[in-house]
């Protein structure tokens, strides 16, 4: 897109849009040297302007007087995006009736309802939701928004996505998907509702990992207890580590009391979790000792002792 360089005029009416001077625009309006639309070098109008700054009677002023919503700039964020992601329900709605698209996509795929389920702006998502926003849309990565919400532990805005229709294991692209996250992150309340959903509780990232064993390596024992209420895989991952080995060599006590005193099935028969041996072929206490973790290596020693 060919931007020309503003007149005075323009910045002046920028500056208006921008501080939420309405009285402002409609003087420069009313001069007729100034479009509606006019952009400055990033392809911002003060529609855009009014609506990120959350300057509702100036958007409402603006889309009067002819605003067009679907002007976006160079990056492809357009006055919704803006709303949405500042949280700014009743300019999202002003924007909506004036025909703004609900999907409008930015440069790198992100969606208005991705950046308000990033920012955890509920009623905004439920907004974006009720009008038929893509549920399911997704960045160039492979995020999407159920995803985005999950990392960032917004448990309402997962719950809204889950009953609007997101699919709970959509990955990224590299194969992380919504629990994973949430388990590496720590955030168990959103685990519970994505397990609740139906999760897999054992899908892999591509290096491996599952969500047991991201949660148990971070220290988030009370994922850990989420997790396991769905039977999870406790033995050798892909990644030639079990859960409790990842926690072992991180020294997370917490988990390792959790997770050492469970059988694991394994081909040579049934086994506790602390016996069981990596693809080194080394035992957790093992790994714990090497990493220097001795309060894990006293428990361990422990129950060998019981």
């Amino acid at each position: 897109m060919s931007l020309k360089k503003e007149s005075r005029t323009d910045v002046q009416f920028h500056l208006a849009a921008l501080r939420g001077d309405c009285e402002r625009l409609r003087q420069l309006l009313d001069t007729g040297k100034v479009h509606i639309d006019s952009r400055d070098r990033d392809g911002t109008t003060p529609l855009i302007l009014s609506a990120a700054m959350g300057h509702t009677e100036c958007v409402r002023e603006l889309l009067a007087q002819g605003a067009d919503p679907a002007c976006c700039r160079t990056t492809g964020t357009s006055a919704l995006f803006f709303a949405a992601q500042g949280g700014f329900l009743d300019i999202a709605v002003l924007l909506l009736d004036a025909g703004a698209a609900i999907d409008a996509p930015s440069t790198d795929g992100g969606t208005p309802l991705f950046v308000a389920c990033q920012c955890g702006h509920l009623p905004v998502v439920e907004e974006l939701i009720r009008r038929g926003a893509n549920v399911n849309s997704c960045m160039k990565d492979g995020a999407s928004p159920l995803f985005i919400a999950s990392q960032n532990g917004h448990e309402e805005a997962v719950a809204a996505l889950l009953a609007g229709g997101a699919r709970p294991d959509a990955p990224r692209l590299d194969r992380a998907a919504p629990l994973w996250i949430a388990a590496q992150c720590g955030h168990q309340r959103v685990a519970r509702a994505l397990l609740a959903a139906g999760a897999s509780v054992d899908m892999l990232r591509q290096d491996g990992a599952t969500p047991l064993f991201k949660a148990a390596h971070k220290g988030h024992s009370a994922v850990v207890v989420e997790l396991l209420k769905y039977k999870p895989n406790l033995g050798v991952l892909p990644n030639g580590q079990s859960a409790l080995h990842g926690a072992a060599m991180f020294g997370q006590l917490s988990c390792v009391r959790l997770l050492a005193r469970r059988a694991v099935r394994t081909a040579a028969g049934e086994l506790p979790a602390h016996r069981l041996r990596n693809a080194a072929g080394l035992t957790p206490r093992a790994v714990a000792a090497a990493a220097g973790r001795r309060d894990v290596v006293a428990y361990l020693d422990s129950l060998e002792r019981s």
